[in-house]
C-alpha cells in the first residue's frame, strides 16, 4: 500500500519491493503532476520494483514542479542547479531511511528534466534513467562522469514543447559524458503513449535491470 510521507525533505511516496531484486524507481511527474501521477505506470513496466516518488517543491500557478522557469522552454539556470542538488540529496536521505540502493529515474516532461539534471550534476545518486519528453536542462552542462549509465531517452515527433534538435542535444551530451543512451522518437505528442509504455517495459529489461 503506497503511503504519503512528509518526514523526509520531500513530501513523497514510498512503496517496498514486491518481486525479485530490481533497482527502485524513483517517479518525477511533470508540471501540475504529484506524488501519485508516475505510480501506475511505474506498476506496468517494472511491477516489482520499490517506488519512490517525491512531490516536486517548486509551485507555478498552484502547479508543482522541480524546479522554476522564466518561460516556456526557458528555464531558470540558477534554480535547476539548486533543485537538482535538493533532490540528488533526497535521494540520499530516502536510500538511507529505506535501505534502497541507487534509483533509475523514470521523469515525465518537467520531471525527465530534473532527473537529466541530476545526471549531469550528481550522477552519483541514479543508477540510470528513463527520460520521457525531456529537453536539455542546463545551457552550460558540465563535465559528468557517466560512464555505464543506462540512459532512455524517448520523444514525440509531435511535441509542441520540446523542439526535436533539443531531445538529441540531450541525447548526445548525455552520451559524450559516458551514459549508454538509447533515443526513440515516437509518433505521438508531448503526452505519453503505448509504444512509450512498452518500450520503457521492454528497455529495463534487457538492460539488465529488472
Amino acid at each position: 500500500m503506497l503511503k504519503a510521507l512528509s518526514a523526509l525533505s520531500f513530501v513523497h511516496r514510498f512503496e517496498p519491493e514486491s518481486g525479485p531484486a530490481a533497482p527502485p524507481l524513483l517517479l518525477l511527474h511533470g508540471t501540475g503532476g504529484d506524488e501519485n501521477d508516475l505510480v501506475p505506470l511505474a506498476r506496468t513496466i517494472a511491477p516489482g520494483s520499490a517506488v519512490l516518488s517525491p512531490r516536486g517543491k517548486v509551485l507555478e500557478n498552484g502547479m508543482p514542479r522541480f524546479f522554476r522557469r522564466l518561460a516556456e522552454g526557458v528555464f531558470d539556470q540558477d534554480d535547476v542547479r539548486r533543485r537538482a542538488q535538493e533532490l540528488a540529496d533526497f535521494v540520499s536521505e530516502a536510500r538511507a531511511s529505506y535501505g534502497l540502493t541507487a534509483p533509475i529515474a523514470l521523469g515525465f516532461s518537467n520531471g525527465a528534466n530534473i532527473a537529466a539534471a541530476v545526471l549531469l550534476l550528481r550522477p552519483e545518486a541514479l543508477a540510470g534513467a528513463i527520460l520521457l519528453r525531456a529537453m536539455v536542462p542546463l545551457a552550460v552542462p558540465p563535465a559528468a562522469d557517466l560512464a555505464g549509465k543506462p540512459v532512455l531517452i524517448l520523444s514525440g515527433a509531435m511535441d509542441p514543447i520540446v523542439p526535436a534538435d533539443n531531445a538529441a542535444r540531450l541525447a548526445a551530451l548525455l552520451a559524450e559524458r559516458g551514459a549508454a543512451v538509447r533515443h526513440e522518437i515516437l509518433p505521438a505528442g508531448h503526452g505519453l503513449s503505448k509504444a512509450d509504455i512498452a518500450i520503457a517495459g521492454q528497455w529495463l529489461q534487457t538492460a539488465g535491470l529488472t
